[in-house]
């Protein structure tokens, strides 16, 4: 059976991804059982640049086939911050100097006070780019993204990051609200992962869903 790493740490996202790639006839491995311990440096421009450096050194470090992603919350009032820094949004800032968040909850409420005076609706938009990297070298990619608005109230109890603040376009629903399986047909990952699933299947000789 062909194998594939799934090349995060974060388990909300190791989740997701099981179950995009679920009936795909794929030995899915998470990091922590091979032992690949820490993220991967994620020093690139954008979110392709970060999802390629991301699959390339896991791909190293295990010996396998990798695909990882890089992920980002881009919101208009900010200018698209916080971008490409949206796990390491500061919680606050105190004479100057950044105090970094510790939790998901933190950088939602950092980002709320960042937004609060502004006028509302705060459109927004979560942006995705997947990577899947072999040792040869070889890099395929594929983006997507969730049109939606943030809200200054949290609701939901699923999902991770900002997805309690994060209205999804076209529904009454924080990304928090839906199901796995409503969130895996219209998140910014979905959309990346679905346009990418015919490379997975040529590459790694996998099955049709």
């Amino acid at each position: 059976m062909p194998e594939l790493v799934i090349g995060t740490h974060n388990r909300g996202k190791q989740r997701e991804m099981e179950a995009l790639l679920a009936g795909l006839g794929l030995r899915l491995i998470d990091l922590n059982s091979l032992g690949v311990k820490g993220p991967a440096e994620e020093k690139g421009n954008d979110y392709v640049s970060n999802a390629q450096l991301k699959a390339l050194a896991y791909a190293r470090a295990t010996g396998r086939w990798v695909i990882a992603d890089d992920s980002g919350l881009e919101v208009d009032a900010l200018e698209g911050a916080p971008g490409l820094f949206s796990a390491r949004l500061p919680a606050e800032v105190r004479n100057g100097i950044a105090i970094p968040s510790r939790t998901d909850a933190e950088r939602r409420q950092a980002l709320l006070r960042l937004l609060a005076g502004r006028p509302r609706p705060w459109k927004a938009r979560f942006r995705c780019a997947v990577a899947l990297a072999g040792l040869a070298g070889s890099v395929d990619i594929a983006e997507g993204t969730c049109p939606g608005e943030i809200i200054p109230e949290e609701r939901g109890q699923g999902g991770f990051g900002y997805d309690p603040i994060f209205l999804v376009d076209g529904t009454d629903r924080t990304m928090a609200e839906l199901s796995l399986e409503q969130k895996n047909r219209l998140s910014h990952r979905a959309r990346a992962v679905e346009a990418l699933l015919p490379i997975v299947r040529a590459r790694l000789g996998a099955s049709p869903v």
